[in-house]
């Protein structure tokens, strides 16, 4: 179902790349968005893990430099029967992690200074078996290469002057132009934005009640929630505005709180969250 998905995901992207060039230059833009997707395609198979990392400064540690982290991740990847991964942490106040990589071999997790701070050992606990969760459930792809490409797709509507050259001078096609540029530009991100929608928020039930029987607690996680939500709303992720394509990879919404935040929320209401772990809980 993953590489369904996954081949989906990239047609689509693809699609889109091939529609904002058609739009922004004729053939000739539709040959330079083909090429940029299938270059963007074969560099976010490889990179786009590094890429995100780099985004918000994440420094990779040794079990020397953050024990309890790097043994809980351990402890969790032993019992879920899978390979270690890459440890990072992030100096940031906001309370926060995540999970990236391509498969469940070249994987990593990163965490916050800020959730490090604020939660107990058990809910670090919680936390770090949902990103494993994510892991496990091979989401890990489809969610970094999601957040490569929809960035990419703002950034293929900033070069739109590079296809002004192929263009028709007729005012006819001129006037139809540029309604179709500022109907593109509108829709591009808002389709790219429905994309992550569509792939993370099924992504993130999986992975709570995944995490919630990997770690041996629902209520760990429940917990962990409880207090993430608030720290995260009150301290915002340095970086997450400018990197709104990242902020499904999250195991909360790094993005401040505000109407727009609120109708492109790539994350299940958390009260809906806790409530299904809760229910995990009782019913065990």
């Amino acid at each position: 179902m993953n590489n369904l998905r996954f081949m989906i995901l990239m047609a689509a992207m693809t699609g889109l790349f091939l529609a904002i060039g058609q739009v922004l230059g004729g053939r000739d833009g539709m040959l330079i968005a083909l090429l940029l997707a299938g270059a963007m395609n074969f560099w976010a198979w490889w990179n786009s893990d590094q890429a995100v990392l780099s985004m918000y400064n994440a420094i990779e540690v040794t079990p020397g430099q953050a024990p309890e982290l790097y043994g809980i991740v351990q402890e969790l990847a032993r019992r879920g029967n899978l390979p270690m991964p890459r440890v990072y942490v992030i100096d940031d106040p906001s309370p926060n992690a995540f999970a990236t990589g391509r498969d469940p071999e070249h994987a990593a997790v990163a965490a916050t200074t800020g959730i490090l701070r604020i939660l107990t050992r058990e809910e670090l606990a919680g936390v770090m078996a949902h990103e494993l969760a994510h892991v496990q459930h091979r989401d890990i792809l489809i969610g970094t290469m999601t957040a490569t490409l929809a960035g990419a797709v703002t950034t293929l509507i900033q070069f739109s002057g590079l296809f002004s050259g192929s263009r028709s001078d007729s005012e006819h096609d001129s006037g139809r132009g540029w309604i179709a540029e500022i109907l593109m530009m509108l829709l591009a991100p808002l389709a790219a934005m429905l994309i992550q929608m569509a792939v993370s928020r099924s992504r993130e039930y999986g992975a709570d009640e995944g995490g919630a029987r990997l770690c041996g607690n629902p209520l760990w996680l429940a917990s962990a929630l409880n207090k993430l939500e608030r720290g995260s709303q009150n301290i915002p992720l340095r970086g997450a505005e400018e990197n709104p394509a990242t902020a499904h990879l999250f195991i909360v919404s790094p993005l401040s709180a505000g109407m727009i935040s609120g109708l492109f929320s790539t994350h299940p209401p958390m009260e809906e969250r806790i409530a299904r772990l809760q229910e995990m809980a009782h019913s065990r």
